[in-house]
């Protein structure tokens, strides 16, 4: 994760049009959701999509909404006692969830990759809440690298099959 300047040209045209796919209302309804299936301990993110990127991106709220779709005693996460404080640690539980989500039924298309939680470049929507009928939510389009609009779908993905 390099520090970069102000993008200029096509590069912020680009990033301009990534960043118009975040629903702050779907952060809502998918925050709502998180915290129903998971319980109080989660905690809740800072409105907006910084906050809900700090939220997510050690991997522990996202393992234990995945680790909840399942019946006890076959929890497809380890979760940690202690929050991973290393980057390749956080990244590394972001991938198990996103095995244990594929696992589960979210198509691999409507997967997020690491990279876009983690940086947040464009903070979003995903897969596992398109999957979730309580949430009435319509599909969106596919994900963009590095693109918070993808974590959003990936979520919306997993919690259409819950």
């Amino acid at each position: 994760m390099a520090n970069k300047g102000p993008a200029y040209g096509m590069s912020r045209d680009v990033q301009s049009k990534i960043e118009k796919k975040y629903d702050d209302e779907l952060e809502d309804r998918l925050v709502e959701w998180i915290v129903a299936q998971c319980g109080a301990a989660v905690g809740r993110p800072e409105r907006g999509r910084l906050g809900f990127q700090v939220w997510l991106k050690n991997g522990i709220v996202l393992s234990r909404l995945v680790n909840s779709l399942y019946p006890d005693g076959s929890k497809p996460v380890k979760i940690p006692d202690v929050p991973p404080t290393m980057v390749f640690k956080q990244m590394e539980q972001i991938a198990q969830f996103l095995k244990a989500a594929e696992d589960y039924g979210v198509v691999k298309t409507d997967i997020f990759q690491t990279v876009d939680l983690f940086e947040g470049v464009g903070a979003g929507q995903s897969g596992l809440g398109r999957r979730c009928q309580c949430l009435s939510l319509t599909p969106l389009s596919p994900p963009a690298a590095k693109d918070m609009a993808a974590v959003q779908r990936t979520l919306m993905a997993l919690g259409s099959l819950a």
